[in-house]
């Protein structure tokens, strides 16, 4: 049973692997066929949060996610709205995630794409983000918990669907006051129903496997459970094998499209993203598809997702292929040193609510 089940989501891996690469080929970004973090950068650029006008586009591929999550959590009786767990927090934390993708330059699951795209820099920092989930990791040992949620109206876990139908008619409609770009990463896109579609499919996928980056090397470190890391090395090897099939491969630092090889950075804003999704309970896609099922405390980590990446380009945090910035540098640093102490502060009050019979 559970050699099925892995071999299940190594092939739910595989095509969100494969549709990455043929979405690069269709028009995307190189090395951005799939990167959550940026498509809602794009979003918010789109939507007037920022006005980095290279970087502006409704992404239908986020619809997709939202709606293809949605659609199956319904079909299968999943979709539940529940919440009240530390939203504020929570918020926060997304807030400080985005910052740290943003200085890398893509998600954890764009972090994978780039590996498969031959991109180094990406394995600097896919270590960063696996130190970072080791942190977190000493933190849920300790009793770190942000606490249980509850039932909510229906209505409460409707938003993000209600939303994703909004991006939708604004992005069919194209009224004057949504930006698009004209040029730059936010200017390349495959054609709007191959995005759509891909994004429906990758929801879908994503719902059914509950496959997050940080939960597989969570799991492996803290409970010995590879079943996720098998959705991630599915992948990993098949956007490696259709890039090189497509000519879309190349080895090495230098020269990467949208990336940067300040070593040290990488690392580091890897690992606050890690430290972050742990703390979270899962990285910016699955948080995206939990609110697309009904959980509003993962919907107000996307809202501090998309803050994060409007108060990114408007304060001038997030890099570019030339390098960081000296905000963004500081920004990660001042991002750990609030989630330690958060954390810290929430194991010392469980401790206590504990002793106090709570």
């Amino acid at each position: 049973m559970k050699k099925k089940q892995n071999l299940t989501i190594f092939i739910g891996g595989a095509i969100i692997g494969i549709i990455g690469a043929l979405l690069m080929h269709f028009g995307n970004p190189a090395n951005m066929g799939i990167c959550v973090a940026c498509f809602f950068r794009d979003i918010a650029g789109a939507l007037g949060l920022h006005s980095a006008g290279v970087v502006q586009y409704i992404r239908p591929e986020i619809i997709g996610f939202i709606l293809g999550a949605f659609i199956i959590s319904m079909a299968k009786g999943e979709f539940r709205a529940k919440g009240g767990s530390n939203p504020a927090l929570r918020f926060v934390y997304g807030f400080l995630m985005m910052i740290g993708a943003l200085v890398f330059l893509g998600c954890p699951l764009r972090m994978l794409l780039r590996i498969g795209g031959g991109d180094m820099n990406a394995v600097v920092g896919l270590l960063g983000f696996i130190a970072g989930i080791g942190v977190g990791i000493v933190f849920i040992k300790k009793g770190y918990s942000l606490g249980r949620n509850h039932d909510q109206s229906k209505l409460s876990g409707l938003i993000m669907p209600i939303f994703a139908v909004v991006l939708l008619i604004l992005a069919l409609a194209k009224p004057a006051f949504i930006h698009f770009s004209t040029e730059g990463p936010g200017s390349m896109h495959a054609p709007f129903i191959i995005s759509l579609v891909a994004g429906l499919i990758v929801g879908g996928i994503l719902q059914r496997t509950r496959l997050c980056t940080a939960a597989g090397f969570r799991d492996a470190i803290l409970i010995k459970d590879y079943h996720f890391l098998y959705g991630i090395l599915g992948i990993v090897l098949a956007n490696l094998v259709l890039n090189l099939c497509l000519g879309q491969f190349k080895f090495g630092f230098e020269g990467q499209p949208v990336a940067h090889s300040e070593h040290l950075w990488n690392f580091l804003s890897m690992g606050l993203v890690g430290l972050t999704a742990v703390l979270l309970g899962g990285c910016p896609i699955r948080q995206t598809i939990l609110a697309s099922q009904g959980d509003t405390d993962a919907f107000m980590t996307v809202i501090g997702l998309i803050c994060g990446a409007a108060a990114s380009h408007n304060f001038g945090l997030a890099s570019s292929g030339k390098g960081t910035t000296a905000n963004g540098r500081v920004a990660v640093i001042i991002g750990f040193v609030f989630v330690i102490i958060a954390a810290y502060f929430i194991i010392a009050e469980r401790k206590k609510g504990a002793q106090n019979g709570k």
